[in-house]
């Protein structure tokens, strides 16, 4: 490890890896909320974050339990159940007067078609406006969860008729 004066040690966040400072600057200074999309082994949270000096502030919170409460079956952290908790998350932030977000995954490698995007194409589904390019979104077809099994559309079509009833 360097030593010395002028050595200037990382932020803590910063070297367990958990932030990137430049990222953050650069999503809070657009002035909009920030769309958080976290994926963990199991499960997946999203979460509408508003900046404020005294201290982020949550606005509107999805994670793959609450699926489970409306009688999801299925794994937590795959493309259909990321697509329905940004479904999901999208439309309680409208019921708080969110129109208009940036997403913000944090460190996570983005892919094509990923997790990431299809709770992304969840938030815009429900009516959000997040710039991003159509390109990235998965095909209705894994949105679905047709490449997993029958029974899995089926779930999803019952959970999201469900939630856009509500």
């Amino acid at each position: 490890m360097a030593e010395g004066s002028r050595y200037r040690m990382p932020l803590r966040r910063r070297r367990e890896g958990k932030t990137d400072y430049r990222e953050r600057l650069r999503l809070l200074k657009s002035g909009k909320v920030r769309a958080v999309v976290r994926p963990s082994n199991n499960k997946i949270r999203v979460q509408f974050i508003r900046y404020l000096p005294e201290g982020d502030q949550v606005e509107a919170t999805a994670t793959s339990d609450h699926l489970k409460d409306l009688g999801w079956e299925g794994h937590g952290n795959n493309i259909p159940s990321s697509y329905l908790v940004g479904f999901l998350a999208g439309k309680r932030a409208r019921d708080y007067g969110i129109e208009e977000a940036v997403l913000d995954i944090g460190l996570d490698h983005p892919e094509k078609g990923g997790r990431l995007f299809s709770a992304l194409k969840g938030m815009v589904d429900a009516g959000l406006d997040i710039p991003h390019d159509p390109g990235v979104l998965p095909s209705e077809e894994r949105v679905r969860g047709e490449h997993i099994g029958e029974e899995t559309a089926n779930d999803f079509e019952e959970i999201k008729s469900k939630l856009e009833e509500s």
